[in-house]
């Protein structure tokens, strides 16, 4: 069993540890042959259809990739298993993929463990929890009134989530825990792929689900649910997708890895830059090769506009984003290990994770550093970031071994 290094977090460590990434951990240290020239021209580069999977499907549409000397070759994939195992034996050079989900490979849960690579995030809230019209009908309609209901109509709830160490379980159980619902004992919680989610709601399947956009909207346009929450109600700016890899291929082609990144950043730039910019990525992402909805469906929720299927609208100025300012793109340390924290939390982990190490090795701070300057964007002084989350608990990334503790619902 390893320890938690983390209480004893200083400048000195933080800086050591941006400093591993830069020196061998991300990228060997070298340029390839003394050269910029990208190893790997050719990247295979897998998704989901959703809507975060805009800056990747951007990049190629719109040539970004070429200005760094690269080709992205994009590959839908039918469900995050099918990313994950993909990635796991080299078919995938990168991908479009949760968050928790890179984490769990390298922690050893969710599948065989392999060294993992957090190249960069790739967009900041958007996803939403989604609640049957039969749990509306009967006055469940958001969390308060969803507990409510679970103590007076008792039967067996099921809930849906997209991959067990993904974000999506992390959100919907972090969500019900909120308010007083123990997601591994007071529900059935099943695994469904994005873009089977509304289908399965349609038939009956589960109570609720939380998945990203644009299905939770969809499902509002379907008449089969309601908006209960937004993800960026449980955490202001949320971490979500990452561009993400192996460290093998991120060591063996450094070069690749920081073009690839660069060229993501260029794409990420370009859909925040504006409106219009954003109406052509939806018109774009909603084809069939991609998303395969309506542009309505993507676009409204894209820009901010939300409507809970209850006759509620507002404007969303935590929407989701893709860059805001560069922000969103950093791979915060602290974010992977929030992440480690409810897999310890919720027993997906045994034993105490190493934190502040794991999260050193696993995101790519260094490289993403030095893709960055290609790319002109800032990047923050501190790999560390503060937040609070809906229960009002702080999460800063230096005592993630109390922080894990704490909690009163856990497995």
């Amino acid at each position: 069993m390893t320890t938690d290094r983390t209480p004893k977090l200083s400048r000195r460590t933080l800086l050591k540890a941006g400093a591993a990434s830069l020196t061998g951990l991300a990228s060997g240290g070298v340029f390839a042959a003394g050269s910029d020239k990208p190893e790997k021209e050719e990247i295979r580069l897998g998704f989901i259809p959703l809507t975060d999977c805009a800056s990747v499907v951007m990049a190629s549409v719109l040539g970004f990739d070429k200005k760094y000397g690269i080709k992205i070759v994009l590959s839908k994939e039918s469900s995050w298993a099918s990313v994950r195992d993909k990635l796991v034996n080299g078919e995938l050079d990168a991908a479009h993929v949760l968050y928790g989900l890179l984490y769990g490979v390298q922690m050893g849960v969710g599948g065989a463990k392999k060294d993992m690579a957090v190249l960069m995030n790739l967009n900041h809230n958007g996803q939403a929890i989604t609640l049957s019209n039969k749990v509306a009908d009967k006055g469940g309609v958001d969390g308060a009134s969803l507990a409510k209901l679970m103590q007076t109509d008792k039967r067996d709830y099921a809930f849906a989530q997209t991959f067990p160490t993904g974000t999506h379980a992390m959100w919907l159980y972090y969500w019900l825990a909120s308010y007083g619902i123990n997601p591994l004992k007071d529900a059935k919680v099943i695994t469904v792929p994005p873009p089977q989610m509304v289908a399965n709601m349609r038939v009956g399947n589960m109570d609720g689900f939380c998945v990203g956009e644009p299905w939770n909207h969809r499902a509002i346009v379907d008449g089969v649910g309601i908006t209960a929450a937004t993800t960026q109600d449980i955490w202001k700016d949320h971490p979500e997708k990452t561009l993400g890899t192996t460290l093998e291929w991120a060591r063996k082609y450094p070069n690749s890895a920081r073009a690839l990144i660069a060229a993501v950043l260029e794409a990420s730039k370009w859909i925040d830059a504006g409106l219009v910019n954003k109406t052509k990525m939806a018109a774009t992402i909603a084809d069939k090769a991609y998303v395969n909805t309506s542009v309505d469906v993507i676009n409204q929720r894209i820009l901010g506009r939300y409507q809970n299927g209850l006759g509620k609208t507002w404007d969303d100025p935590n929407c989701m984003k893709f860059y805001n300012d560069g922000s969103v793109n950093y791979p915060y340390l602290s974010d992977g290990m929030w992440f480690m924290t409810q897999h310890k939390r919720w027993g997906l982990l045994k034993a105490e994770p190493d934190y502040l190490g794991t999260a050193t090795s696993v995101n790519q701070v260094g490289l993403y550093a030095e893709a960055a300057a290609m790319a002109r964007v800032s990047v923050p002084k501190s790999p560390l970031r503060s937040v609070k989350m809906l229960d009002g608990t702080v999460w800063d990334g230096k005592h993630p071994k109390a922080y894990a503790d704490a909690f009163k619902i856990k497995a």
